[in-house]
């Protein structure tokens, strides 16, 4: 004799499997997507239109950004092209701590807001060593907000130009992320 109940739950048991089987299928198929972008900081120390200062160090406010231990706050243009006249599509906004003790190594942690362009509202969160005196440097893109949530990455830095006796520098960022 049938029971009731052994049909009901073999039809629940075949329905529960048939769903898990599908969300298996169905959200392991959704990859990432990889965005590159390439931009440009121009770090300005000095000038009517600087855009970082140091704030601390071994001689106090006035340290230089080449002395270890110095620490500056930056809020950066962030352009499309090398030119500081090229279109603007954001700040680099964060910290460098100078790290290495012959001066030529900086830490740094700083977010790309981009305020222009199809990227506008979002941000990136970059952090690692950038030891200026290396043609190429490579850093962590580790985390970012609107189109760039959920995101990981990398990025290779240059300097296209630098004037250490003014202490301006323009940096291109070639930045790899994954993203969803």
């Amino acid at each position: 004799m049938n029971n009731p109940l052994n049909l009901t739950s073999n039809l629940f048991f075949f329905i529960f499997n048939l769903t898990i089987l599908y969300a298996a299928y169905t959200f392991s198929t959704f990859q990432p997507k990889q965005t590159n972008l390439i931009f440009y900081v121009h770090d300005h120390f000095t000038g009517d239109h600087s855009t970082a200062v140091t704030v601390a160090g071994k001689t106090g406010a006035v340290s230089n950004i080449l002395n270890f231990g110095t620490v500056a706050v930056v809020d950066d243009p962030v352009t499309e092209g090398p030119n500081i006249d090229s279109r603007q599509i954001g700040r680099a906004q964060g910290t460098y701590i100078n790290s290495q003790l012959d001066g030529k190594g900086l830490y740094m942690v700083f977010s790309v807001i981009f305020s222009s362009g199809e990227f506008k509202g979002s941000s990136l969160e970059i952090q690692g060593s950038d030891i200026f005196t290396m043609k190429e440097r490579e850093f962590g893109v580790v985390s970012g907000t609107g189109y760039f949530r959920f995101v990981k990455g990398y990025g290779i830095m240059e300097t296209e130009f630098m004037d250490i006796a003014t202490l301006r520098a323009t940096l291109k960022l070639n930045v790899t992320l994954k993203h969803y």
